[in-house]
C-alpha cells in the first residue's frame, strides 16, 4: 500500500489560511505570504519585516517590530492593535508604515531620567563669567 504524506502548504485541520498582501510605505511593490487566520498582528509584522529584508528591498527598514504600525488598506480606521488576530479584520490587503517620530521621541524621553543625562560643562555660566572677568582684570594689571 502506498502512503501519502500531507504537504506542508496544505492548511492544517481546524484553521483557515489567508494569502495576505502587505504594501510597505516607500517600497516598490507589496509582499505576499500565507498566514493563519488566528495569527496575531505583531507576528505578521515580524514576518513581513523578515521577508522584506530577505528580499533585499529598499529602503532598509530594520527588524524591530515595535517601530511599525499595520493598517488595513480598505478601512479608514486607525492602526491595528498588535494583539488582534489578522483574520478578524476581514481584509487581505494591509499597509506597513513606520511609527511617527513624535511617538518614538516621546517614548525615548520617558525612558530617560534626569540622572542619565550628563552635564555638558563642569560649572554654571556664572562661574564661567566670573573666571573670564578675573582673567581680564589680571591681564589689565
Amino acid at each position: 500500500m502506498l502512503l501519502y504524506k500531507q504537504k506542508k502548504n496544505q492548511p492544517a485541520k481546524g484553521g483557515n489560511r489567508l494569502l495576505i498582501s502587505i504594501t510597505v510605505l516607500g517600497s516598490a511593490g507589496p509582499i505576499r505570504f500565507v498566514v493563519s487566520e488566528e495569527e496575531i498582528v505583531a507576528a505578521v509584522i515580524d514576518t513581513a519585516l523578515k521577508s522584506y529584508a530577505r528580499e533585499g528591498r529598499l529602503p532598509v527598514l530594520g527588524s524591530d517590530l515595535n517601530n511599525f504600525l499595520l493598517y488595513c488598506s480598505n478601512a479608514p480606521s486607525g492602526a491595528l492593535s498588535p494583539w488582534d488576530t489578522i483574520g478578524s479584520h476581514g481584509s487581505r490587503n494591509f499597509m506597513l508604515c513606520k511609527k511617527p517620530e513624535t511617538e518614538k521621541v516621546a517614548a525615548d524621553a520617558a525612558r530617560l531620567s534626569p540622572t542619565t543625562i550628563g552635564r555638558r560643562g563642569s560649572g554654571s555660566w556664572k562661574s564661567w563669567l566670573n573666571k573670564s572677568l578675573n582673567l581680564k582684570d589680571l591681564l589689565a594689571l
